[in-house]
């Protein structure tokens, strides 16, 4: 099931993360990036008050992030997501705590997630990866172990 996300929802909500920061999107797009990749699939994040000359969606694998213009809202175009969707709008999750939007998700019927509830899976499935990978790169040996390899090796001092 593929993500629709309201970023500047999800960004308070993440430690670490602030909407005063100023690359406070693009921080957001990395975890979401590393998130699905580990997850396997795919999400769309909407963020208010694009700047101009700013393309209006940019691609970074399994994430696709779409700024929208003042004119607009990011609220606005997850509702018109959904509505474009139709019947498959039920295949998505929309992550937001916005009232109005949660209720343009259910009234598609998809499936939602609060901000927060999200946000503390992408923090557990991340450091569960982080975990995993440092214990793969930080293989540990035990005594008789290091001891055979020293043996083998000839790791004894030598005197001069």
């Amino acid at each position: 099931m593929p993500y629709i996300i309201d970023g500047h929802n999800l960004i308070p909500k993440i430690p670490g993360l602030s909407l005063k920061d100023l690359d406070d999107e693009q921080e957001l797009v990395n975890l979401l990036q590393e998130y699905c990749r580990l997850i396997r699939k795919q999400a769309e994040v909407y963020f208010d008050k694009s700047p101009p000359g700013q393309p209006r969606a940019r691609n970074f694998g399994n994430v696709i992030a779409r700024y929208i213009r003042e004119s607009s809202s990011a609220d606005e175009a997850i509702k018109m997501k959904l509505y474009r969707l139709g019947g498959s709008a039920r295949n998505w999750t929309v992550v937001s705590s916005d009232r109005q939007v949660q209720a343009a998700a259910r009234s598609a019927h998809a499936r939602i997630i609060p901000s927060e509830e999200f946000a503390q899976m992408v923090i557990n499935k991340l450091s569960q990866a982080d975990k995993g990978t440092k214990e793969a790169t930080d293989p540990q040996i035990s005594e008789e172990e290091l001891e055979d390899w020293l043996n083998l090796f000839g790791g004894e001092e030598q005197e001069n």
